[in-house]
């Protein structure tokens, strides 16, 4: 894992900056989720393959919830290559979270499984495939029968100057970085002060 993947997820970790990113790119600025009502989800799940059993982990996951009740679980996959297999990936991510609500711990329990993928490339948009369709050759009598499944991508570079204002965390600073880096190729810093500062 490189130094810039654990420094995203380190500053993604922070509540205010969780529900900031949430807040901007869900609901446009309105504050409907608070940092108060976020709690830690282990990132990590099991999947069989061959007959061994693996590991996946998600970048940055968390439950949303509302005094005792848990309304959501939201995770973030953050990427700075495209990846072809996204769909895929996400739909496996999506169904660990449900899985885990079938079982005895989850106390009959049923809410929401949102992703979101943060895509930091500047170079270019994302070209690779966003639904599943996309990533499957299926014959022409069998596409109404699989169901589509999509992502929630979000291209950090190609934010508007009006999006990137609404951010109130350090992560306007990101966002500011990489939306300077495809308009320009520099980076001139503003003068807002840093909250989350990574210490090494």
């Amino acid at each position: 894992m490189g130094a810039k993947d654990i420094t995203e997820k380190s500053l993604e970790g922070y509540n205010d900056v969780f529900s900031d990113i949430v807040n901007v790119l869900l609901f446009n600025g309105e504050e409907v989720i608070h940092s108060d009502d976020l709690t830690e989800a282990s990132p990590y799940s099991n999947y069989t393959a061959n007959g061994k059993i693996r590991e996946q982990e998600r970048d940055i996951y968390k439950y949303w919830n509302d005094s005792q009740i848990r309304l959501a679980a939201i995770f973030f996959e953050n990427e700075t290559e495209e990846e072809s297999d996204m769909p895929l990936r996400v739909i496996n991510y999506d169904a660990a979270g449900y899985r885990a609500q079938l079982s005895s711990n989850s106390n009959g329990d049923r809410y929401p499984v949102v992703s979101l993928v943060l895509y930091y490339g500047y170079r270019h948009r994302w070209r690779k495939a966003r639904t599943l369709h996309e990533c499957l050759r299926i014959p022409e009598q069998f596409k109404k029968y699989v169901f589509d499944y999509g992502m929630n991508l979000f291209e950090i570079a190609y934010l508007e100057d009006e999006q990137v204002a609404l951010f109130k965390s350090d992560f306007r600073i990101v966002a500011d970085y990489f939306v300077q880096m495809r308009k320009t190729g520099t980076y001139i810093a503003p003068n807002d002060k840093i909250v989350h500062v990574q210490k090494c």
